[in-house]
């Protein structure tokens, strides 16, 4: 038995505690799904640099807490790998795709459709968490997928910031605020999953079949929800 601050972990995590935290999963994407792109900030009469603040703290925001469709996606990037430097280099892979399509989107180049956007968005969660449960280790086709996943998120956040819109005066340094934001935000969900989990229990025998498979299977289930939600709700 091993101890982590004195407190005891056992070699198997419980079963019942397993589907409490799937039954939370479920309920809190009911809850935060309604909110994943509403922004609602008072940002006129704001001098350049508040505006690079509250922008910053909107790109943040729209991953910790409201993105739970963003969240979901990290987390399946998560748990395939048990090494943080992998981790992050999806992570960033990510980044760079979706800031071409955010980038694009915004200043007008392409013209997503959010009807066809979100539904994607689910299914990229779904086919990622998928994977998890279907290959074993993580391969290098990993980063091509999570780029062209990416790319559709992109296109999602793009979205997003139309409704709340860019102040003509600081469009570029907003733009690049907001992304920021969302990239510490992603960063934040990593580093939140790896010292509360990752770093414990990834190298445990029992990790991939009690955390990486139940936890994957949940995140599955939740973006086929939202798939098919998205697409004829």
């Amino acid at each position: 038995m091993k101890k982590i601050f004195f407190l005891p972990v056992l070699p198997a995590l419980p079963t019942v505690a397993l589907a409490k935290a799937g039954l939370l999963l479920f309920l809190l994407a009911f809850t935060f799904e309604s909110q994943a792109h509403t922004i609602n900030y008072e940002l006129a009469g704001l001098s350049q640099t508040d505006v690079g603040w509250a922008y910053l703290k909107l790109g943040f925001e729209h991953i910790v807490p409201l993105g739970l469709d963003h969240i979901l996606f990290v987390l399946s990037i998560f748990f395939l790998s048990n090494r943080l430097s992998t981790i992050l280099w999806q992570a960033t892979t990510f980044t760079v795709a979706h800031s071409i399509t955010l980038g694009l989107a915004m200043y007008g180049y392409i013209q997503p459709l959010p009807a066809v956007v979100e539904p994607i968005i689910a299914l990229s969660i779904f086919f990622v968490a998928v994977e998890n449960i279907l290959v074993g280790e993580l391969k290098p086709s990993r980063l091509g997928i999570v780029f062209l996943f990416g790319l559709v998120h992109g296109m999602g956040f793009a979205g997003a910031l139309s409704e709340l819109g860019l102040p003509p005066s600081s469009y570029l340094s907003a733009l690049l605020s907001f992304n920021v934001g969302v990239e510490l935000g992603q960063i934040a969900v990593i580093l939140g999953a790896y010292f509360l989990i990752g770093r414990w229990f990834s190298k445990e025998t029992w990790y991939r079949a009690r955390v990486v498979v139940p936890v994957s299977a949940a995140i599955a289930l939740i973006a086929l929800y939202w798939t098919v939600e998205r697409t004829f709700g």
